[in-house]
């Protein structure tokens, strides 16, 4: 047997065996903290699953959130949304990348983003980049169409 072919070989048998199915875990724990952002028993897991140092990107200014400043924005969403869900749609990895469509949805019971719904609720995509290191999420980049919840909320 070459040394190629033992490469492929323990390759294939590596992702037969579910190697990575632990990593796909760790980036459900981000949406299942989205989807229960009042649960001490989410945030305690979603803690686990990230690193110490991870950050939060959602746009070009090169700000990063950090873990406590996105926990506490997530306790505030719990409030203002209760029935805020993040459901994933699709995932793809590659290596310790994963990328993330998922599906937002919400009725927020206060104005949100200065729109006041008026009971009305919104439904929108999401883009997200997880980056894991050593089996934990070290930064995730993110994009959601807040404009789209925002209009949807306005009754526009």
């Amino acid at each position: 047997m070459t040394l190629k072919s033992l490469i492929a070989s323990l390759a294939i048998a590596t992702a037969a065996t579910g190697a990575f199915a632990d990593d796909t875990s760790t980036v459900t724990t981000f949406y299942d903290l989205l989807s229960n952002p009042g649960s001490a028993e989410h945030v305690a897991a979603f803690e686990a699953a990230t690193s110490d140092g991870w950050v939060s990107l959602g746009d070009y200014s090169g700000n990063e959130k950090t873990r406590e400043a996105f926990l506490g924005q997530m306790g505030g969403f719990a409030q203002l949304m209760p029935d805020l869900n993040w459901a994933i749609q699709d995932m793809h990895q590659d290596g310790d990348t994963f990328i993330v469509r998922s599906r937002a949805t919400g009725t927020p019971v206060a104005p949100f983003f200065g729109v006041d719904g008026q009971g009305r609720s919104f439904d929108i995509m999401t883009i997200d980049i997880h980056e894991l290191e050593d089996g934990v999420i070290v930064r995730t980049y993110h994009v959601e169409d807040w404009a789209g919840a925002l209009q949807q909320l306005s009754g526009q």
